[in-house]
């Protein structure tokens, strides 16, 4: 049983009331106070808090989930009763927000709803493919595989997505020690060479104006550059949020210099794994097209799985109807007609993941090498020239002052 805080309306005398009540889940607790001519207006489980820290502190991570779903498979399995392992599950879990939310679907559960559908309530935790492949387990009676496929994906794309940010790490440190040292040269260098030609009278070469314009503006109007740059990095997020952002967004993604390829193989690992999962767990080929599309999360790449979709539906073959498009691979329909053919589409799905996850690690090491160097390069080229802007008025006065004697 859970206790909600809740704000409501009541109709009788049209006031607004605050008060807690015990109920099952959030749905019930707002039947109990329907059935009491009460409209509830906001309903928070006790101990959730509310506002900007909560959004922090209530997040349920990709580890808290693969644990919860491997503990749940692994209690399945082993014969027990569906509400007795969601409470245990309860009780073992230490996240908060997932702990409420697993009293949530235990109260669901045994009101009569399917897991599936007491999942599908926390869409920002449990995603559609968890959702459909817990449905597919109660339909075949194959809840615990479906749970041990879901485990081990979520493990594996973790871990992927853990390589790709790890790639990242280091050549991120390089550019901040790159802009460090730039931004020093620049502060505590050229100054002293435009003071001294301050002194002497003399006009600074071109090269020298350019690098003490840039540090006067520097030295002046910091707060104005993080205010741009906090500006645009705003409105690139809202540009990315609209339809036309992000369909821009993603088509760089797919065509990025040294990060297309990535990219490419990347989100064809992700619909080959998602669709392998689903056929193997007995869902039906269209609803694998579209929670696959979903999967990918490249709207660019979506459009054309759903385009394909719309062939399967019309009667073509799977490999036929992803054939010729731009940014599907040849290898993917060439493996999937060899499945076909087969009758073992999802091995061969399976076969394709692991390749292109193959693939995801080379170039990531690819690519990590590869932007060492270009780094340093363009390291070395920013400090050359501003020593060149540096020690070339330093020269033109050393021969000044001997031409005069």
């Amino acid at each position: 049983m859970l206790t909600f805080n809740y704000k409501a309306r009541d109709t009788a005398s049209n006031k607004i009331v605050k008060s807690t009540v015990q109920a099952d889940s959030e749905a019930a607790a707002a039947k109990l106070l329907m059935a009491q001519n009460i409209v509830p207006l906001e309903m928070t489980p006790v101990g959730e808090s509310t506002g900007l820290l909560a959004s922090f502190g209530s997040r349920v991570g990709s580890k808290d989930r693969v644990i919860f779903t491997r503990q749940l498979a692994t209690m399945l399995n082993a014969g027990l009763p569906l509400s007795q392992c969601l409470a245990t599950v309860e009780d073992q879990t230490s996240n908060k927000a997932l702990k409420q939310i697993v009293g949530g679907i235990i109260g669901d559960v045994n009101g009569g709803q399917s897991l599936g559908n007491a999942f599908a309530k926390y869409p920002n935790v449990f995603n559609q493919v968890y959702v459909a492949l817990v449905r597919a387990g109660e339909t075949s009676g194959t809840l615990d595989k479906s749970l041990e496929r879901l485990a081990d994906q979520q493990e594996h794309d973790a871990d992927q997505m853990s390589k790709i940010k790890g790639a990242m790490v280091y050549p991120a440190i390089v550019l901040a020690v790159i802009i460090g040292v730039i931004i020093f040269m620049l502060v505590m260098l050229v100054p002293q060479v435009a003071a001294l030609y301050d002194e002497m009278h003399q006009t600074l070469p071109l090269a020298t104006q350019i690098l003490t314009a840039v540090t006067e503006f520097l030295i002046h109007f910091w707060w104005l550059v993080i205010i741009i740059l906090v500006g645009l990095i705003f409105l690139g997020r809202r540009w990315i949020s609209t339809d036309s952002g992000l369909r821009a967004w993603n088509t760089f993604e797919l065509n990025m210099p040294i990060f297309a390829s990535l990219f490419r193989r990347l989100y064809m690992a992700r619909f080959a794994r998602t669709a392998q999962t689903l056929l193997a767990s007995g869902v039906p080929m269209l609803e694998v097209m579209k929670i696959s599309a979903d999967a990918v999360n490249n709207i660019v790449v979506k459009e054309e799985i759903l385009r394909g979709r719309g062939k399967v539906k019309n009667g073509k073959p799977l490999s036929e109807a992803l054939s010729g498009e731009d940014y599907i691979l040849p290898f993917v329909p060439q493996m999937i007609k060899i499945g076909e053919t087969s009758g073992g589409i999802d091995t061969m799905l399976g076969k394709v993941a692991d390749y292109y996850d193959k693939e995801v690690d080379a170039a990531i090491a690819s690519i990590s090498t590869m932007i060492e160097p270009i780094l340093m390069v363009c390291m070395g080229g920013m400090i050359v020239f501003i020593i060149f802007a540096v020690l070339m008025p330093i020269y033109s006065l050393a021969n000044a002052a001997q031409s005069m004697q």
